[in-house]
Parts: C-alpha cells; sequence; structure tokens
C-alpha cells in the first residue's frame, strides 16, 4: 500500500510537521484530491483526518486519541492556526484543506472517474437533504451508501451490519460526518474492516445540506470561523472554544520557544 511518502506531488513536503504531538501534512486541496482517489481506486481502507485545534489539543489531553491522528493516512490543516503554525515550523506554502470545500472536489472527481461514494452520519434530515443535493449537482455520481446512525453507540452486531453494509455498496469512498472527535475515533477503529478511504469531514454535511450557517468568507482568512461558529451555537460549543483555543496559543507557543533554542544550541 503506498504511503503519503510515496507521493511524488509532494516535494519538499513530504515529511508531516509536529503539532503538539500531532503529524500535520502541508498539503494542498490538488494533493489531498489525488491521494483520496489514487486509494479510493486502489480499494484501499484508509482515514483521513482534516485537522483543527480541537482534535490538536483532545490530542494533548488524551494519549488515545494522539495515536487516533498518528495513525491516520493523512492529516490536513483544516483550521487555519494549523495553517500558521506549520508555516512557523517552515512549511512556508501551507495552506488550508477546508472540508466543506474539499468535499465537492472529491465528489467532482469521483463522478468523473466512475467512483461510488457513502455518507455516514448526521441526522436522517440533514442526510436526505445533502444526498438530494449531491445527486442534483452530480447527476452521474453514484451514492452507493448512506446511513444516519443513531445518537448512541452501536451494539457490536449493529456495528458489524454497519460494516457489511457498507461493504456490500461497495463505496470507495465514505465522507463521515459525526463531528470530532467522535469521527476520528470511528474511523481510527474501522480502518481495515471498512474497505474505503474514510474521510471525516465534520461539519460539512450540515453546510452543505443547508440546515447551518457557514461563517463568512471574509472569516476563514483571519482564523476568526471559530468565533461566528460560537454566535451561532453558543450551548455546544462554548466550552471547545474558550477551553481549547487560549491553550493552544500558550502551550504551541512553547514548543515554537523550545524549537528556537534548540537550534540556537
Amino acid at each position: 500500500m503506498r504511503s503519503i511518502e510515496s507521493y511524488d506531488c509532494l516535494p519538499g513536503r513530504i515529511e508531516p510537521s509536529t503539532i503538539l504531538g500531532v503529524r500535520v501534512s502541508a498539503v494542498s486541496y490538488a494533493d489531498t484530491v489525488a491521494m483520496i482517489l489514487d486509494w479510493a481506486q486502489l480499494r484501499e481502507s484508509r482515514y483521513v483526518c482534516l485537522g483543527t485545534v480541537n482534535q490538536v489539543m483532545e490530542s494533548h489531553d488524551s494519549a488515545a486519541f494522539r495515536e487516533v491522528m498518528n495513525q491516520a493516512d493523512l492529516v490536513t490543516p483544516d483550521g487555519m492556526p494549523l495553517v500558521w503554525g506549520l508555516r512557523l515550523l517552515g512549511e512556508r506554502s501551507a495552506s488550508r484543506v477546508y472540508g466543506p470545500d474539499l468535499m465537492p472536489l472529491v465528489l467532482e472527481r469521483a463522478e468523473r472517474e466512475g467512483i461510488p461514494v457513502g455518507f455516514y452520519g448526521a441526522s436522517q434530515q440533514v442526510l436526505d437533504q445533502l444526498t438530494a443535493i449531491v445527486r442534483a449537482r452530480y447527476p452521474k455520481l453514484r451514492i452507493a451508501y448512506a446511513f444516519s446512525p443513531p445518537f448512541r453507540p452501536l451494539t457490536l452486531e449493529e456495528d458489524m451490519q454497519v460494516v457489511g453494509a457498507i461493504n456490500a455498496s461497495e463505496a470507495r469512498i465514505l465522507f463521515i460526518g459525526l463531528g470530532n472527535p467522535k469521527q476520528e475515533k470511528w474511523m481510527g477503529a474501522h480502518r481495515g474492516q471498512v474497505q474505503a478511504v474514510m474521510v471525516g469531514v465534520g461539519a460539512a454535511f450540515d453546510f452543505l445540506a443547508g440546515s447551518k450557517k457557514q461563517a463568512p468568507r471574509w472569516m476563514m482568512p483571519l482564523g476568526l470561523e471559530w468565533l461566528f461558529r460560537l454566535c451561532m451555537e453558543p450551548r455546544r460549543l462554548w466550552r471547545r472554544y474558550l477551553r481549547h483555543n487560549p491553550r493552544f496559543l500558550w502551550l504551541f507557543g512553547r514548543q515554537l520557544l523550545r524549537a528556537k533554542w534548540n537550534n540556537s544550541v
């Protein structure tokens, strides 16, 4: 099986950089789409995480979750703080790979190359809206699988049935919309079982289905998307952002200072 190190499309950026113990790759949209489609064509079981501050801080607080992130086949910088972090670590060309923008690019390529896709996550209403929109935009794309799991842990029997249904559908790319860190844990637990490339896209299901508003585009390069989402869903997100964001700045600042000190010695 091909690893990220084998891709010639990543000159000078083959080795991921480490941000607070999480390996993040300075890849572009084109790089990411190429890898996902290549793995899908080869029918490999892989998983891709779109890295955010929340995931990095969850990894910092949990060795088990850090292992899930670092065993991913690819971790991209979804959040602007991770893009800035990569640049400060020397990856000057680092750019954002944002889930709601990545997903349509993958769907377009999958339609063109005849690769079946699937969707796992969100409520049934959101999933129905999403699949209707995808079918309208990509009429030749085969949606082989779509499932809204219950908001509780599946039993072992239920999980086996889900895995069997995904594999029987022959979906080669499976978008996961469970939110993080739940979706990353699910993908890590199912690599080798689900015979598809699993891509954790978080709130992209809701955004593309139109059930939630995205931050204005002008806020995104400024790294202010978190503030917009906090205003939209304060009760659900206040703990995440107000707990993780300040600690990330402090801890990553310490990482940079240590790196500069070690380089100067």
